[in-house]
């Protein structure tokens, strides 16, 4: 069945789009969620409902309910890390049943990454196969064995991609496969070298990929050059250059480089927003929701 969404419908049209990530934390009250939500409202496409990323949260599924009553389009994010099949297949159907229509399908880091080392994983299946096992559910209306779903299963699928993998031949390849699985959107990891960006992104458009699925560039506002070196040294996703560092540090105080990483954001994305082959932003907030509408203000989306 084809997406119907409002995210689904901006692909469609062409148009700009900007997303965020909204990443509440170990809260039992709704309360802080929405407090949360309330800083992405109104200047969105959609908001992205983090799925335990930086270790144990609220349901990604119960946060995107709360993102729907404040009238915000949630991207539903669910990792295989935690899930086997028949588990994601019944949260796929759960959220569905809410009036959820936006996914996006990760693997999810290693639960040795985001503080939890004495959890299993799971990795039944990897993020590639969740994206084809979502698509088949939406287009063909039957689960992974062949069960028919009974009423309406409509879902846009979403992957996430790294620009900065090596070899770019390589990277190639993954982000083909997951767009051939059945990905409409690709959101990346957080831009903070223009140069690699650029040329991975040329790559993709030469081999015709951007005009198969909407890919939106991650930005990340860091807060202080411990903090740029910190996600750096943690997770490969971070390419963060030297001279981002070092300017940081050079701002002086924890106030003074934190204006600086967000200036740095800013400046980001008025790079990217002139290239060609890129259909949005995907603002990352890691939890720094309030940033969020100075970011915007301040980049002119």
């Amino acid at each position: 069945m084809k997406a119907d969404s409002k995210l689904a419908k901006k692909i469609e049209t062409g148009d700009f789009i900007v997303t965020a990530e909204c990443a509440p934390g170990a809260t039992a009250a709704g309360a802080t969620a929405e407090a949360a939500l309330k800083f992405l409202d109104g200047k969105l496409v959609a908001v992205n409902l983090a799925d335990n990323s930086h270790g144990v949260a609220i349901s990604s599924v119960a946060a995107a309910v709360a993102a729907m009553k404040l009238g915000a389009e949630p991207v539903l994010q669910m990792v295989t890390r935690d899930r086997n099949r028949i588990a994601l297949q019944s949260d796929l159907l759960g959220a569905a049943s809410l009036g959820i229509k936006n996914v996006l399908c990760l693997s999810g880091y290693h639960q040795t990454l985001i503080g939890c080392p004495e959890s299993a994983n799971v990795f039944d299946v990897d993020s590639t196969q969740f994206i084809e096992l979502t698509t088949g559910m939406s287009e063909n209306g039957v689960l992974a064995d062949g069960t028919k779903i009974d009423g309406q299963f409509s879902m846009l699928v979403g992957a996430v991609a790294n620009p900065f993998l090596k070899p770019l031949e390589l990277n190639l390849f993954r982000l083909g496969k997951k767009i051939e699985a059945g990905a409409r959107f690709i959101q990346t990891h957080a831009v903070f070298d223009m140069e690699a960006f650029s040329q991975w992104l040329n790559a993709a458009r030469k081999e015709g990929l951007t005009k198969k699925a909407a890919i939106l560039a991650g930005v990340f506002p860091l807060d202080s050059a411990a903090e740029a070196q910190k996600l750096r040294d943690t997770y490969a996703e971070f390419c963060i250059p030297d001279k981002v560092i070092e300017r940081l540090k050079k701002a002086g105080d924890n106030g003074a480089q934190k204006k600086q990483g967000l200036a740095i954001c800013v400046e980001t994305i008025k790079q990217l927003k002139g290239l060609d082959g890129l259909r949005g932003i995907h603002i990352l907030s890691g939890g720094k929701e309030a940033l969020v509408p100075e970011i915007l203000a301040a980049s002119g989306l």
